[in-house]
C-alpha cells in the first residue's frame, strides 16, 4: 500500500475508503456555512486537505455517482488531476447541471479521490504512423450494437 503524507487544515475527517475494495476515497466540503449551487453554477469547494504524493503517482478527483444521478452535481474538470509536485489545498470544481438549486453542507461528501501510478512518455515526431485495422475510425465507427 502506498503511503501518502497529508495535512488536514479543515474541520472534516480524513478521506477514507468506504469498503475494503473501494478505488476512491470520499472528499468532503470544508465549509462553515451551507453553500447553494444554482443551476449551471460552478464553484471550487475547499477540502482543507494538502497532500504530498510520491513521484510517479497522481490523484484523480472524480464525481460521486449518487450526486450526479440524484442531483445533477458533477466535477466539471473530471477527472481533475493532482500532480505529485502540487502542494496547495485540494479543491473540487463542482457544477450543478440540474434545473434546481442544490445546497452543499459542511462535511458533505462532494467527490472521490483515486490515487494511481502514472508514467511520463517521450514523444517522438515522425512523418507516418503504422496502419491498423481500425485506422482513423473515430467516434462511433463501430456502431451501437
Amino acid at each position: 500500500m502506498t503511503k501518502i503524507r497529508i495535512i488536514n487544515r479543515g474541520s472534516q475527517q480524513l478521506p477514507a475508503y468506504a469498503t475494503p475494495q473501494s478505488a476512491g476515497m470520499d472528499l468532503r466540503a470544508n465549509i462553515e456555512d451551507p453553500i447553494t449551487l444554482r443551476p449551471l453554477e460552478r464553484r471550487i469547494m475547499p477540502t482543507g486537505l494538502y497532500i504530498a504524493l510520491p513521484e510517479g503517482y497522481e490523484a484523480q478527483v472524480r464525481p460521486r455517482s449518487g450526486l450526479a444521478l440524484k442531483h445533477g452535481i458533477t466535477v466539471l474538470n473530471s477527472p481533475g488531476t493532482i500532480d505529485s509536485d502540487y502542494r496547495g489545498e485540494i479543491g473540487v470544481l463542482l457544477i450543478n447541471l440540474s434545473d434546481t438549486p442544490f445546497v452543499i453542507n459542511a462535511g458533505e461528501r462532494i467527490a472521490q479521490m483515486v490515487v494511481a501510478r502514472h508514467e511520463q512518455a517521450e514523444l517522438i515526431e515522425v512523418e507516418e504512423l503504422d496502419d491498423t485495422e481500425r485506422g482513423a475510425g473515430g467516434y462511433g465507427h463501430t456502431g451501437v450494437e
